[in-house]
């Protein structure tokens, strides 16, 4: 048999193969490792609050936000029950982040604020930096939430989003003062980004590009290539508001250019629609048509439909301005049936009157046009590889797997000191195991309540007993029904409530449970906090009463900054108010109006003076 002691040594250092594998960049490895410890448990709270905070994060990499959320919230009830004020902070901070990932924005800042106010209690600088920055982060991700859907031109904001996004570079500035302070240069670098990021939603394109080439330098200074690039791509996109389109293209080129030595393919196609309108500003319409193709061939390599159609889109535009209109009106086509697949009824729209504008100036009619065969065939041919690419990534995603579990087992046999052949320490660890399973699928049964609540539910209410017929009121039937009514709210209270012997991995001994029991009290958030959680939750309920704005599909190969749409906009209200307004039928009747009634008084004029002058004459 396994003893006590060698599986408690194990709980740590599957905990400590779980990290080393996160830091490999194996977060799927490492949370089996974390989960793994869990199931073993330790009574070591420290170490489990550990555990808690790593698998968080690490769920948080993974993209698994729900998961995430569970464990930091772990984390933060046993680093509150234990006392660790540093401990409550960081755990806050890590509940700020997943939250504002998860849209809960308002949340978010209450948790962040929480971090920050420990932090600068603690004296801890580098916690309070970290919390400043994030609040910056919120409240930028909040803004950004804010514009979606937004009709107006770059800089012309509503005023409650101009309002977040000003705090957001507040909480930036803020920040970036105090890493200067601490002298952490990435930390600078970070927070110069995310200034020039913030100026730029602002419509302040020249201090946007300030921060951006602070940001710039200190990514050359620590070699980081992919914060180069995003600042290159940064920078492109202000002096494209600038109307510094050559400049743009240099900056632009250089973000393709790093993005194929990072062997990033999203951030190529980015870069290739990026150039591609902007030498379509410029009216090079040839270059601007073969970044578009390189643009097309990468979504189409990535599978991204929205990314095709808006490649397409432009392509036709494209040959649209060079007269190749059978070009335009194959793109064009193209663009409305990707539109009809992916359901954008104002991109159909718009395609659809392309097309007709096209086959008229062609003199061709929709019975003239008909799809090649070969198109058809290779659709289908990409739809099952498509569909066999699916199924072998299941079967390895399911083999990956089983493959990690089998290096927790062997690990743990190692560890242990044992061969992985000795049947009897497998079936103590399986025993193990699938008997925490159990005790967790148990039904527990809770004790009879007394029924004393019944009274009080009714004499807190006075106004309501005035209000009933007394007889109803005092029938056995209705005391039962009270009885039963506070019974099951007070159970609902009861679930409600955190208790720490629920915490998962949590061996509860003689040494840990006075740091459970009693402790915990002094360290209870302020009124203050619970007050702000309480209007965070109206505004959350207040929010599901309409309808959230329905996102448009997502098109990865597409920049989230697509300031082209923008520009549009710009320049078709220059156009419209450039257009000479022709007069309807009322103005040119009413003008007609007076031009005769001018006429009119012109003729009396002349009849006047010629009776004058005739008069003159006889009497002379």
């Amino acid at each position: 048999m396994c003893s006590p002691f060698r599986m408690e040594a194990s709980c740590l250092e599957l905990a400590l193969e779980g990290e080393r594998l996160c830091k490999a960049g194996d977060f799927k490895g490492g949370t089996a490792f974390f989960e793994a410890a869990v199931q073993v448990g330790t009574e070591d709270l420290k170490t489990l609050s550990a555990i808690y905070s790593q698998l968080g994060n690490a769920y948080f990499y993974l993209k698994e936000y729900g998961k995430a959320l569970e464990y930091h919230k772990h984390d933060l009830t046993l680093a509150r029950t234990i006392g660790d004020r540093i401990g409550e902070g960081k755990a806050s901070g890590n509940l700020g982040n997943t939250l504002k990932v998860l849209g809960r924005f308002d949340e978010a800042v209450v948790c962040c604020q929480r971090h920050l106010d420990i932090s600068q209690e603690q004296g801890d600088k580098v916690g309070e930096a970290r919390a400043l920055y994030n609040i910056g982060n919120v409240c930028h991700a909040k803004g950004k939430q804010q514009l979606w859907g937004c009709t107006q031109e770059p800089g012309d904001l509503p005023p409650d989003v101009r309002d977040t996004l000003r705090r957001a570079t507040g909480f930036y500035e803020m920040n970036l003062c105090l890493v200067k302070e601490l002298g952490d240069r990435a930390a600078q670098g970070r927070a110069y980004g995310n200034l020039g990021n913030t100026h730029y939603l602002l419509g302040n394109f020249v201090e946007a590009i300030k921060f951006h080439r602070q940001r710039l330098s200190i990514a050359k200074e620590f070699g980081d290539k992919a914060a180069e690039r995003r600042a290159y791509s940064n920078l492109g996109n202000a002096l494209i508001f600038l109307g510094q389109f050559n400049t743009a293209t240099e900056y632009y080129r250089k973000t393709l250019q790093l993005s194929r030595q990072l062997r990033d393919q999203v951030m190529e196609a980015q870069a290739c629609y990026s150039l591609g309108n902007t030498f379509t500003l410029l009216q090079q319409y040839e270059r601007a048509i073969d970044y578009h193709l390189k643009h097309l061939y990468i979504a189409q390599e990535l599978t991204d439909r929205v990314g095709e159609g808006r490649a397409c889109w432009s392509l036709g535009n494209a040959y649209v301005s060079l007269g190749n209109h059978k070009q335009a009106l194959h793109y064009a086509r193209k663009h409305l049936d990707i539109c009809k697949e992916i359901g954008d009824r104002n991109g159909e729209l718009t395609a659809r009157m392309n097309v007709e504008q096209l086959m008229e100036a062609l003199g061709v009619n929709e019975s003239d046009l008909s799809p090649s065969s070969s198109e058809f065939e290779m659709q289908g041919n990409t739809e099952i590889l498509v569909n066999n690419i699916t199924h072998f990534q299941g079967i390895r995603d399911g083999l990956c797997l089983c493959r990690t579990r089998l290096r927790c087992l062997s690990f743990l046999f190692q560890k242990l000191g044992r061969d992985p052949s000795d049947e009897d320490c497998f079936f103590d660890l399986l025993s193990k195991f699938q008997s925490s399973r159990m005790d967790d699928q148990r039904c527990h049964l809770d004790e009879p309540q007394n029924g004393d609540n019944g009274e009080g539910s009714a004499n807190s209410m006075p106004s309501l007993n005035e209000m009933i017929d007394p007889a109803i009121t005092t029938s056995p039937q209705t005391e039962e029904l009270f009885d039963l009514i506070a019974s099951s709210q007070s159970r609902r209270l009861d679930d409600q409530r955190v208790n720490v012997g629920n915490l998962p991995g949590l061996r509860i001994t003689h040494n840990n449970l006075g740091h459970l029991v009693g402790e915990g009290d002094h360290q209870e958030p302020s009124d203050d906090f619970f007050n702000m959680l309480i209007k965070c939750q109206s505004s959350r309920i207040d929010d599901q009463r309409c309808s959230p704005p329905e996102a448009g599909p997502h098109a990865p190969t597409v920049p989230d900054e697509d300031f082209f749409s923008l520009i549009q906009r710009v320049q078709a209200k220059r156009m419209d108010e450039q257009r000479v307004q022709l007069p309807d039928d009322q103005d040119r009747l009413n003008a007609a109006q007076v031009h005769v009634k001018e006429n009119k008084k012109k003729s009396k004029g002349k009849a006047r003076r010629m009776s004058q002058h005739l008069k003159t004459a006889l009497k002379g």
